[in-house]
């Protein structure tokens, strides 16, 4: 056995050495390599041995060998064509973790991760924020075990899961029609927070994540463009030229005793450029409960004003508070005005399952009939500040449809071991997966190459802590040597400019990240 694990600990390594030589490829790239070679190696010993026992399946599950094998038989089965021409052809059907080829040859993403979530069971976070309240927390170094394996730049790329939403908004021809699902994107854009309590690491300046996806026609470039305050930009396109979505989001956290808010200060913009129409709008509030004792959860609530700046007219959604019962919780209402300000649509559902449309008079009726019934009594809303009462009130089972509704969107079921998986969507789970043959073609300051989150992907809290600590530190150090020098630092993607929808400041994408050339890329891991 320990011969044929050095055997393929040694083919795998021949492997990734192939891959070194490759112009603009890092040291920290190049360890990147040789660590997913050696857990492949470990994986595929693991196999030989189950092969060589007679194919016993029965096997410990908590060996290291089945460890990496997660291959878990998710619901999902989010699959597409390999993204990358040139990528390399493995012998083995298994290609990284839990991902696979299927008999057709085709690269299918993978469906879990290669360890379970990390148990937090044993950390206080009291110690640390008990002096922090009413703080900003954007300077506050938190212990890892508190974070989810995943960047903040890869969390915004989640925007995207349900991005059929913008295709089917694309094919439509009347405007309304068009707002309406348009907004059911903005609330989607959000879904994927519900019951995700970790917190994704803090960008490092100048880092970078690329998404593309050609089985949903898009592709997507994300830059740290600010660490103090921390600020990140994005910009996805379509791969045929229908539409551009990007923005930036600044995550201002605020700790309020038993909470923690977070206020998403940006603004997304969606442009459809077959109807030569603009749609802006700033996300809800987010507040996760019950950060010291209890079980942990999470509201959203605020106003969100969609506004399409070439017809006029608005969606305004309103995220609810949960309200004292609890009746509220997830629930969002709101309506399509047009330039007349003329009621056209009702919208509601709940941010964490599905959204309806409905003409505003059968709503309006459905409202009086439950209001002569006496079943939607008033109730007291709240804010994140407001502590009396933080445990998880009973969430109601489902939407109630009113007659004559058509439905908008329904959000993804999630895998069925989501919760030792962070919680992760299918989608969230492939985020910082390396397809085969992409670390050739990555930018050095792309985040799944960052040594700490790919430590805590794999289980080795320890290994990601010390990381973590040496890329701050590092990040420190170079920002002191151009204090030193007076040297101001340059995003490599992104330029201020000004939003030519909303007249404001905000970044633009300036173009060339998928020529592939990152001879000039800062050094960051």
């Amino acid at each position: 056995m320990e011969t044929t694990l050095r055997g393929l600990r040694c083919a795998a390594l021949q492997h990734a050495a192939a891959l070194l030589p490759h112009q603009g490829v890092g040291r920290e790239q190049k360890l990147s390599v040789v660590f997913v070679a050696v857990c492949d190696a470990r994986r595929e010993a693991g196999q030989q041995k189950r092969r060589t026992d007679g194919g016993n399946m029965t096997a410990d599950m908590n060996s290291e060998e089945e460890f990496f094998d997660a291959e878990t038989g998710l619901e999902s089965d989010d699959s597409g064509e390999v993204i990358f021409k040139d990528a390399l052809v493995f012998d083995s059907k298994r290609v990284t973790d839990g991902s696979s080829m299927q008999e057709n040859g085709l690269w299918e993403r993978r469906k879990g991760l290669p360890a379970e979530t990390i148990s937090r069971n044993n950390y206080s976070v009291w110690s640390i924020l008990k002096k922090c309240i009413g703080m900003e927390l954007s300077k506050i170094a938190m212990p890892v075990v508190f974070n989810e394996p995943l960047s903040f730049l890869q969390r915004i790329s989640e925007y995207m899961e349900h991005t059929h939403l913008i295709h089917k908004a694309c094919s439509l021809s009347d405007a309304v029609d068009r707002m309406q699902v348009v907004a059911a994107f903005a609330v989607s854009a959000v879904a994927s927070q519900w019951e995700r309590t970790g917190k994704p690491f803090n960008p490092l300046l100048g880092e970078t994540y690329e998404l593309i996806r050609e089985d949903e026609g898009y592709r997507l470039i994300s830059e740290q463009v600010s660490h103090h305050p921390p600020i990140s930009a994005f910009h996805a396109q379509s791969l045929k030229q229908e539409f551009e979505f990007h923005g930036s989001i600044y995550p201002k956290l605020k700790f309020w005793g038993k909470s923690v808010e977070a206020e998403p200060i940006g603004t997304m913009t969606l442009e459809l450029l077959k109807h030569k129409e603009a749609y802006t709008w700033t996300n809800p509030m987010c507040c996760v409960h019950n950060i010291i004792l209890g079980k942990l959860w999470i509201e959203q609530y605020g106003t969100v004003e969609i506004v399409n700046h070439s017809t006029g007219d608005k969606c305004i959604l309103n995220f609810k508070p949960c309200g004292m019962f609890g009746k509220d919780l997830h629930k969002v209402e709101g309506f399509i005005q047009d330039r007349s300000k003329k009621k056209r649509r009702v919208i509601y559902g709940k941010w964490t399952e599905c959204m309806y449309s409905i003409e505003p008079k059968l709503y309006e009726t459905q409202k009086k009939a439950e209001k002569k019934t006496g079943s939607d009594p008033k109730k007291q809303e709240r804010s994140c500040e407001v502590e009396e009462d933080d445990e998880l009130p009973e969430v109601q089972d489902t939407v109630t449809v009113i007659p004559g509704s058509a439905l908008l969107w329904r959000i993804t079921p999630r895998p069925s071991h989501s919760a030792q998986m962070y919680n992760f969507t299918s989608f969230a789970v492939t985020l910082n997966e390396l397809e085969p043959g992409m670390e050739r073609l990555l930018a050095p300051t792309d985040c799944r190459l960052r040594p700490d989150i790919r430590a805590m992907e794999h289980g080795d809290i320890e290994l990601a802590s010390a990381e973590k600590e040496r890329l701050e530190e590092k990040q420190r150090a170079a920002r002191r040597e151009r204090s030193k020098d007076e040297e101001d630092w340059s995003t490599r993607w992104f330029r201020m400019g000004t939003n030519p929808f909303t007249g404001a400041e905000d970044w633009q994408y300036t173009g060339g990240y998928f020529d592939r050339k990152y001879t000039d890329c800062p050094n960051i891991y």
